[in-house]
């Protein structure tokens, strides 16, 4: 009997060896368009289907259901955003990007923080916080059909950050110093924005818990040589409300993916006590982040998705050089399952062409 897709990655999440490593990607804009060029489509599905990715990814804040008040009603798979200018939006939450030109495309970079005056708790209560009311999932079977084809692929339900989006709306530094200084603000933000989530989830998982085999969040809490925070402080303050989170999912019984980028080795083992049953994205070249060391340790407790490195190998690399270490990643951390192969984040611009192909080739 043939094995689907959304087979193949369960298999590997049940650490059971499936037919081959499922696959999974990720890049930006530009990647993306070199790629719809060469292979003669303006559709990104036919990229995915080329490559043979296993994965499907629903998004809370995509402009199918995302629609607040007053807006327009677009409809598609893109971010929804209210653009300000030629070259800038305001995202859901009243975070505002702008698009920032580099030398192989442009990138999109948080350019004010509509919080970052607030004083107080009052202040804060006084934003124009968002209520799951500017969020619309009626059409969200036939979109999860859609996009998951009727169950052939693993489909999961990306569902937002919570230190990430207090930080875009209050500043980084300015939140850092609220979790240190002002620990009332800092937990008042994060709390207004997990009360979003956790809605949010639980309408979706109302209406399609059966076509999504998986819930996804991010939050970055590592750089390339440690965390971004002390254990302690992520314990105190973080750690409760990704609690909520993870138990949120597994009350509709789903594992939990997390993305949390950098050194992170030391949250692992209290991110899976809590419910994690999947982190991405591996980033292998950050402290502590071995792929043969965090097999060894977790791999009987976590599926690892990602873990081919995008700031050396991908962009630097020799085609022979990617085939050759995608094959050894796929070895490494797909031994007994417990794998699904990826990029250590969005195959960034400044890659040839060649090494994504050549990437993708070594994924057995």
């Amino acid at each position: 009997m043939d094995i689907t897709p959304r087979d193949r990655v369960n298999l590997a999440m049940r650490h059971q060896p499936p037919d081959r490593i499922p696959r999974d990607f990720s890049a930006e804009p530009v990647i993306w368009s070199k790629l719809m060029h060469q292979l003669n489509t303006d559709n990104r599905e036919d990229v995915l289907r080329f490559f043979e990715i296993d994965c499907r990814v629903l998004s809370y804040d995509a402009q199918w259901f995302c629609k607040p008040p007053n807006a327009e009603s677009p409809s598609g798979p893109q971010m929804w955003k209210r653009e300000t200018d030629s070259n800038s939006y305001v995202d859901v939450w009243g975070a505002k990007r702008s698009r920032v030109q580099n030398d192989w495309g442009e990138y999109e970079e948080l350019s004010e923080y509509p919080l970052a005056d607030a004083e107080n708790c009052n202040d804060l209560k006084n934003h124009p916080w968002p209520t799951p009311d500017w969020w619309d999932f009626a059409d969200i079977a036939n979109v999860a059909d859609t996009v998951g084809q009727s169950g052939h692929y693993h489909l999961r339900f990306r569902v937002g950050s919570i230190f990430e989006t207090a930080w875009s709306l209050r500043g980084f530094e300015r939140f850092l110093i609220d979790l240190a200084m002002n620990p009332d603000m800092a937990q008042y933000l994060m709390e207004r924005i997990l009360e979003i989530h956790l809605e949010n989830l639980h309408r979706v998982m109302q209406r399609v818990a059966d076509k999504i085999d998986m819930v996804y969040t991010y939050d970055d809490l590592g750089h390339q040589h440690g965390l971004l925070l002390s254990p302690a402080m992520w314990k105190k303050i973080i750690r409760p409300m990704q609690a909520k989170f993870f138990a949120k999912a597994k009350e509709y019984a789903k594992p939990v993916m997390l993305h949390c980028c950098g050194a992170i080795k030391p949250l692992l083992n209290e991110l899976i006590d809590i419910g994690l049953d999947v982190i991405n994205p591996v980033q292998p070249l950050a402290a502590g982040m071995n792929i043969a060391e965090l097999k060894k340790e977790f791999g009987g407790r976590l599926t690892f998705h990602g873990g081919i490195d995008i700031q050396e190998l991908l962009p630097c690399g020799t085609p022979s050089d990617v085939t050759e270490t995608a094959r050894q990643t796929c070895l490494i951390l797909g031994e007994q399952g417990g794998y699904i192969f990826a990029p250590a984040h969005h195959i960034q611009a400044d890659t040839p062409l060649e090494n994504v192909f050549a990437m993708y080739r070594g994924a057995t």
